[in-house]
């Protein structure tokens, strides 16, 4: 347990002796909320419990405070204080700061790995872009905070499965081979009207120059009909395949790549039509089938199979969700664009009329992202003149700097994404100013085994007293709650500013505070606490997906 779970389960025994002994009458304790006073004087932490208490226990909260602190058994606080209305300040003694450091050092690299008894299992699905052509900057948030999400939840003890759906059916899979039909086809020579909803990117023009240097004229001995299934498949192989590469050059990985084609041609879009129909939660008019979202609090009922016997988009996104529970996932979680914020409704009443809770669906909005250099919005790719991929800006930052910025901004607001902030070695980029921590943490670590210095991990630590030292100890106390936060409120953008933090403090402790050359039992208590640092450093840097380097 740490110091906040110890002193909360404390408090609610002292309540509960309180109780025993009639000082208060008997009722319903509240969960008990510690939280940091935003001034030293006010103490370590500080509790409402007493006036959450009060009207259960039909008590005036200043009486609570007292009968609480009256019977408390703690062996780490040093005194208490009642004050305002019932608010009750701790000050703990040193030794639960030594104790602190002493349960992180002992966890090492597994501190910040929570566990949980029951784990949901959790499907998170991310990206899940068309593969019709390089991913854009905005495929790249959704890739660095869906892939964060996933790493933060993992460490906050979930059972969590990373997905990406490939929409490998439907029109924009036809219009890719039209596409590049017209394409290989006016490389070979001959005039051919480029298709209304075609792809105009360059990456579709050098596919079909690769057909040409690969096969030649092979294909112009075939029908169109024939040509445009043999396009479909090359160039969806090619282009996945590319998505891929640019995904794991991105730190972005996936335990399940599900294909939407796969709905189609194992005939799970019927069933799940025939499903929905059998209980009543789809209908026929006018020669279509409709669902009954505005059971569920959609603004209007929507179709589901046209007139023409074609599913739309909705009848895969039904099958898709009844396999993701019928897989056993208690939840699922989906990461889409802002353009997608209409769409929610409707998903999550086809969840309902499945037999879920609707509930067990969870969407996450991101919104957009705009690129600026030199304070000038950067509308286009140089290369291209299209919108600027995610290998771009690759290329321009590196996947360090284009993940933290994209996941240190809440999915909930836009993202203005500077550049030239991004290429700077300086304190002012926040991922450098990080990463430097880490790097400094090593040198320093470097320098005690060229000069023979052998740590003992048993040292004593009451030797940290300087408040740059206790202020960092507390800091890495923090981390576990933290990690169980973010991951509970689905908040990745809460790791990056919490890593911040915690680099600030130790450049600060290191400015301050010599480590190499001072009294033995100092130094080596400062070793430790170093590689306490390091530990977490590291920790968020994985979740984060970022690289924890030992040089720069």
């Amino acid at each position: 347990m740490n110091i906040k779970e110890i002193l909360a389960q404390s408090i609610k025994d002292a309540a509960q002796r309180a109780i025993e002994s009639g000082t208060v009458k008997d009722g319903e304790l509240p969960a008990v909320v510690l939280e940091v006073p935003p001034q030293k004087e006010f103490g370590d932490f500080a509790t409402n419990f007493a006036m959450q208490a009060a009207r259960s226990l039909k008590c005036n909260p200043r009486m609570v405070a007292q009968a609480v602190v009256d019977n408390l058994n703690c062996a780490y606080i040093d005194k208490t204080e009642i004050a305002g209305p019932g608010f009750i300040n701790f000050y703990l003694k040193q030794d639960w700061i030594y104790s602190l450091l002493s349960n992180i050092l002992a966890q090492g690299d597994a501190y910040g790995d929570l566990k949980q008894e029951n784990p949901e299992k959790i499907q998170l699905e991310y990206v899940s872009a068309n593969p019709t052509g390089p991913l854009h900057v905005g495929h790249g948030r959704g890739a660095a905070v869906g892939s964060a999400l996933a790493n933060l939840m993992k460490a906050a003890g979930y059972n969590v499965t990373r997905e990406y759906y490939i929409n490998d059916a439907g029109n924009q899979i036809e219009n890719l081979a039209a596409s590049v039909n017209a394409r290989y086809l006016a490389l070979m020579g001959v005039e051919c009207e480029f298709p209304e909803n075609g792809y105009h990117g360059v990456d579709i023009i050098d596919t079909a120059k690769r057909i040409v240097k690969i096969y030649g004229d092979k294909f112009m001995q075939m029908e169109e009909e024939e040509r445009l299934h043999e396009f479909k498949t090359l160039a969806l192989k090619e282009k996945l395949a590319a998505l891929k590469e640019d995904l794991q050059a991105f730190n972005v990985d996936f335990d399940v790549w599900f294909s939407e084609k796969t709905l189609h041609d194992e005939g799970r879009i019927k069933a799940a039509c025939d499903y929905l129909l059998e209980r009543g939660h789809m209908y026929e008019k006018d020669g279509a089938l409709w669902l009954k979202s505005t059971e569920y609090g959609d603004d209007k009922d929507r179709v589901v199979i046209r007139d023409n016997g074609i599913p739309t988009y909705l009848a895969a996104d039904i099958a898709y969700h009844r396999d993701k529970f019928e897989r056993g996932f208690d939840h699922v979680i989906n990461l889409w664009g802002a353009d997608h914020h209409g769409y929610i409704a409707r998903m999550k009443a086809a969840v309902g009329s499945l037999g879920y809770k609707p509930e067990q669906l969870e969407v996450l909005i991101l919104q957009m992202v705009s690129l600026y250099r030199n304070g000038e919005l950067v509308k286009m790719s140089k290369r291209t003149g299209q919108s600027v991929t995610l290998n771009e800006l690759i290329e321009e930052v590196g996947t360090d700097a284009a993940r933290f910025f994209f996941i240190m901004r809440s999915i909930d607001s836009q993202l203005d994404f500077d550049l030239t902030l991004a290429t700077e070695k300086s304190s002012d980029n926040p991922v450098y100013y990080v990463q430097y921590a880490y790097a400094r943490i090593c040198s320093i670590l470097r320098q005690i085994t060229d000069e023979n210095i052998a740590i003992d991990e048993k040292a004593p630590l009451a030797s940290l007293t300087a408040e740059v030292e206790i202020n960092l100890i507390k800091k890495l106390g923090e981390y576990p709650e933290l990690i169980a936060a973010a991951a509970k409120e689905r908040a990745p953008h809460r790791v990056p500013h919490y890593v911040y933090e915690l680099a600030s403090l130790f450049h600060s402790f290191y400015n301050q505070c010599r480590i190499l050359g001072v009294e033995p039992e100092v130094q080596q208590a400062r070793l430790l606490l170093v590689i306490a640092v390091s530990h977490v450093l590291k920790h968020a840097l994985n979740i984060l997906g970022i690289s924890a380097p030992e040089r720069m």
